[in-house]
């Protein structure tokens, strides 16, 4: 019997020895495992505690080491620890980017570095890489990979405005002229500059020309300007509006390109309770500039672009509108009745409004960009839709950095609750009053019952 329960007690130690070994290299494993490959699930509203995909690819096209210096004390009087809050973001990039080195310097006990360092806000960031620096004074995944965007661009892109001729302005703060969208490009590192063509004797090939809907004639000699930059194989932004073309007769026909008279008339845009005159796209060519674009977009007052054969430009239409809609040849005027599709005078859809054409021009590929409506990249109607992502990624394309994809604030939704002052006073009174009337009255009732009983 003393034999039977010794081999039972030694049983039972090598289970338990077996047990705590596998147990021990259990916990091993999973040690390691979590060291070596991080897994994360960000279940925050909107995705706010992670990257958007087009910042990781930002950040896995930076090869050099990022460093960041913050200018910041333990605690500020409004944020508390700013400190703490400013490694939890950057925390979010060194996840993407090991390389990315994080440095605090607090103002107060080193001021003579804050000075040398030019800083003047409590918080202030100073972001280096590769011998270049870029400074933010706020904190978000907009502000933070634009900057890096800035950095990665190995040098100034130069955008030419074509001015003299009552065109859009990219600085200008009117429903129709581009100062958003300006600050969008300067906010990413392009260099915008108006360009008179009466001053110097030919367009510099260095930048990218941009043409926003003339409003008066060009003359012959400004016209042929721009037919020889187009010759040298510059690369050009024009944007057309309904009507005449100002004297750019030439240049839409050494582009290849047939300007249909009319407005394109949606009748889709109607149903989402915007006029008809503003053509919704959601059809895209296969181009880098659509590449997996898949936002609406809307060209207020839109006119169609028509493809010629037989030209030597490799040619894509970006962007289709109106399926179910038509050029309008006729009046738009909604007062004088309602407008209807004409089977003699006009077009039906679907109707290109973007076309995107290349070629290559002494081993150099010449890029241009027609899109028949200005009105959607102006300060007006820029919200709407993917206007602002499919502008930039024209800009981009054209100036050859397609691969900075523009980095787009997350709409985060409202977590705060309006009330009006009726709903204010119904709440309290029914938590405060009524509520506590129903509790007592039925506190009373039942006493009185069970004394009855």
């Amino acid at each position: 019997m003393a034999r039977f329960n010794k081999k039972l007690w030694l049983r039972s130690r090598w289970q338990n020895g077996i047990f705590t070994a596998l147990f021990l290299i259990l916990v091993g494993t999973l040690g390691y495992l979590a060291q070596e490959f991080r897994i994360q699930w960000d279940i925050s509203q909107n995705n706010r505690n992670s990257l958007s995909q087009a910042s990781i690819d930002l950040l896995q096209t930076l090869d050099d080491p990022l460093h960041v210096t913050v200018y910041a004390t333990q605690q500020d009087l409004q944020l508390g620890d700013i400190r703490g809050i400013i490694s939890n973001f950057i925390s979010i990039y060194q996840r993407i980017k090991p390389d990315l080195t994080l440095n605090f310097i607090d103002p107060v006990e080193q001021p003579q570095q804050a000075q040398s360092a030019g800083v003047r806000l409590n918080g202030e960031i100073v972001i280096s890489y590769k011998q270049r620096k870029e400074r933010l004074t706020s904190i978000n995944e907009q502000a933070f990979s634009n900057a890096l965007v800035r950095l990665a661009r190995t040098e100034k892109k130069q955008l030419l405005i074509l001015s003299g001729h009552g065109e859009r302005k990219m600085d200008g703060i009117t429903q129709r002229d581009l100062g958003n969208f300006g600050k969008k490009l300067q906010e990413t590192g392009f260099e915008s500059t108006l360009f008179s063509l009466t001053d110097p004797p030919e367009i510099p090939d260095t930048g990218v020309l941009v043409i926003t809907s003339p409003q008066i004639e060009l003359l012959e000699g400004e016209v042929k300007k721009i037919l020889d930059y187009l010759a040298r194989g510059g690369n050009l932004l024009w944007l057309v509006d309904i009507g005449s073309l100002n004297g750019l007769l030439p240049l839409a026909e050494k582009l290849g390109i047939v300007f249909t008279p009319g407005v394109i008339v949606d009748p889709q845009a109607n149903r989402l309770r915007v006029p008809t005159t503003f053509a919704l796209a959601t059809r895209y060519g296969a181009h880098a500039v659509t590449e997996n674009f898949d936002y609406i977009t809307v060209f207020p007052f839109a006119r169609q672009l028509i493809l010629e054969e037989g030209t030597d430009w490799h040619r894509t239409i970006l962007a289709e509108a109106a399926p179910e809609g038509w050029v309008e040849t006729g009046s738009t005027d909604s007062s004088e009745g309602e407008i209807t599709f004409d089977e003699e005078n006009d077009v039906s859809g679907p109707i290109s409004v973007a076309v995107a054409l290349s070629r290559v021009v002494e081993d150099r590929e010449q890029r241009i960009i027609v899109a028949g409506s200005g009105h959607f990249l102006a300060n007006g109607y820029l919200g709407n839709g993917g206007n602002l992502d499919l502008g930039m990624n024209m800009i981009n394309w054209l100036a050859g950095d397609e691969a900075f994809i523009p980095i787009q604030p997350r709409a985060t939704l409202d977590s705060q609750l309006a009330l009006s002052e009726l709903q204010l006073t119904l709440i309290v009174t029914g938590f405060l009053i009524i509520l506590p009337l129903v509790f007592l009255i039925s506190g009373i009732s039942i006493n009185w019952y069970r004394k009855r009983r």
